[in-house]
């Protein structure tokens, strides 16, 4: 059988060293960060003055507001400067500067794209769309975090992506989230914390606390038991870790969506965020919220959470609950199905599983929906990104691991009122890695996180060998007459 036409943009999204934010650059010893900053009090105020030039001179035009960021990182170290003396702005930037370095936030990849319909559509000529597409972007140490570009899809089709500068900026992190008490304590259950302990700490908070409430009451119960005993320890230092774990971000409305980079945060996500696959999900009332499913790495291991927003300009970032909530790949269905959420995931690192729940944040019991069936998916299956929901079904684009660790895309149909029963799915992938797109530094690789439905065709981003980010539409007519 003949292979299904794709329209191929010949759009590629490579990966732009000069994209760079300021990361801290602080050693872990004490010592050397108060040698370090005695060094800056020994100068001159002309040598503090040529100094804090030559750095305006180098950076200033990388950044977009080299001075405060440098002055937020100066506050970092405020502990150790060791004079009772006021320090001058001079010396600040200078202190800030030595403990910052720039991290180029996409030098190695900017790949596994999805692509989500933009919260505001003013201004689109009919039959247009204008899109949000979020892209993993990988630098130094293979970590992760996440980008965005914007453009719109012209009524027949055609893809316009928008300028792009090159400056990102990280958001502001909220010092003081709320957090919900019936979630908190779900996840500490599950982590094996359900003591007396536990019970102190949370008694005192009412449903909805925030995190100055939280350390009140972890102070208290610190102070109110004695001895403190190695179980006390482990659970308030848990309870502390989860709530770093899910927390508040905010960018400037000024700064355009491409110069926004969500990067890690959390301890868990210390070597990246991996993957997200974000979806406009639509309540039953018509209210519509962006979700976004990721894989969180510490170097060690993984954990999938969850990220919300209705704007892309403020985010709230989750643990997910849950006997289901492992490995990676979940990937949410854009609407409720009779009243609950439904969620596609990765078990067992071979099968594609779904599953279904009253609550986003908690995940359990999940069936077995795709095995492997043929010989270019027979190593593992998974998911390419949400479900799409069509006329003659759940369009489900899937990835497939064959021979030589070679990544194809395939397709599968669900029925729209019971997704667990399949329609049908293609017997020969959907897009094969060619040409040019097997090099990259996964070599044989095409993978989406996520595609949209425009018209009658499916838009659907995909990475070339973890390296790159390319666009093709595909007919849906054709895609759903192989599929039936």
């Amino acid at each position: 059988m003949n292979p299904i036409p794709l329209r191929r943009h010949h759009l590629t999204l490579l990966p732009q060293s000069e994209r760079v934010v300021l990361r801290p650059f602080i050693p872990s010893e004490s010592h050397r960060i108060t040698t370090i900053i005695g060094r800056v009090l020994a100068l001159d105020e002309e040598e503090a003055n040529r100094a804090l030039e030559g750095i305006r001179q180098d950076f200033a035009s990388r950044h977009l507001d080299l001075e405060s960021t440098l002055l937020a990182n100066y506050e970092r170290v405020l502990p150790f400067v060791f004079t009772q003396r006021p320090l001058s702005l001079r010396r600040k930037l200078l202190v800030g500067a030595l403990f910052a370095g720039e991290y180029a936030l996409e030098a190695a990849a900017l790949f596994n794209p999805s692509i989500v319909a933009h919260p505001d559509q003013k201004g689109v000529p009919p039959g247009g769309l204008r899109f949000i597409l979020s892209l993993r972007a990988t630098g130094e140490g293979h970590i992760s975090s996440i980008e965005f570009r914007t453009g719109l899809l012209q009524p027949e089709g055609a893809i316009h992506l928008d300028p792009v500068s090159r400056f990102v900026s990280l958001p502001e992190i909220n010092p003081n989230p709320s957090y919900k008490k019936t979630l908190f304590i779900v996840k500490l259950t599950e982590m094996g914390f359900d003591s007396s302990h536990t019970g102190a700490v949370m008694e005192a908070l009412g449903e909805s606390f925030t995190r100055s409430d939280l350390n009140q009451s972890v102070l208290r119960v610190r102070r109110e038991t004695r001895p403190v005993s190695q179980d006390l320890s482990n659970t308030l230092q848990c309870i502390q870790w989860l709530a770093d774990s899910n927390y508040e971000m905010d960018f400037p409305p000024e700064l355009a969506l491409s110069e926004r980079c969500i990067f890690p945060v959390s301890e868990n996500e210390s070597n990246g965020i991996e993957d997200a696959r974000f979806v406009r999900f639509v309540e039953e009332d018509g209210a519509a919220l962006y979700y976004a499913t990721y894989t969180a790495y510490n170097g060690h291991a993984i954990l999938p959470q969850l990220i919300e927003t209705l704007d892309f300009r403020h985010f709230r970032v989750l643990t997910l609950n849950g006997a289901a909530a492992q490995n990676k790949g979940m990937a949410l269905f854009p609407r409720r199905i009779d009243g609950n959420f439904a969620m596609l995931s990765r078990q067992d690192d071979e099968n594609l599983f779904i599953m279904f729940s009253d609550n986003p944040h908690y995940w359990s019991d999940p069936k077995v929906l795709l095995r492997p069936a043929e010989t270019w998916e027979a190593v593992k299956i998974g998911n390419c990104g949400s479900p799409i929901e069509t006329e003659a079904g759940w369009l489900v684009l899937t990835h497939g691991v064959g021979p030589l660790r070679k990544y194809c895309i395939g397709a599968a149909l669900l029925d729209l009122q019971d997704p667990t029963r399949v329609i049908g799915r293609l017997r020969e992938p959907l897009l094969v890695p060619e040409g040019e797109e097997r090099e990259g530094y996964v070599p044989n690789v095409v993978y989406s996180c996520g595609a949209l439905l425009h018209g009658r065709e499916i838009v659907l981003p995909y990475a070339m060998s973890d390296r790159a980010t390319t666009i093709v539409s595909v007919p849906l007519d054709e895609l759903l007459a192989r599929l039936r």
